[in-house]
């Protein structure tokens, strides 16, 4: 299956779903080819890059369950 290069952006403001989201990353961690995460303490949210090399199904899903998070944005960059 052909798989593509995107970037998930991430903006968590409830830090309650921070566990949740981090248990639908590891499982897609095979997918996973890095992760950036950035604390914006004056704001109270968390920022953060996620890229991954997956088929494009796997990427809309995770993209998809981790924007379904409370308090939480997703979307995803792909490459061409």
């Amino acid at each position: 299956m052909e798989t593509r290069v995107a970037v998930i952006s991430i903006i968590i403001e409830d830090p309650a779903s921070v566990q949740a989201m981090n248990d639908i990353l590891h499982t897609y961690a095979e997918y996973i080819i890095g992760r950036m995460g950035i604390p914006y303490r004056s704001r109270g949210i968390s920022i953060i890059s996620v890229a991954v090399d997956a088929p494009m199904n796997i990427i809309n899903t995770l993209s998809g369950k981790i924007g379904k998070l409370p308090g939480v944005s997703a979307k995803a960059a792909y490459s061409k």
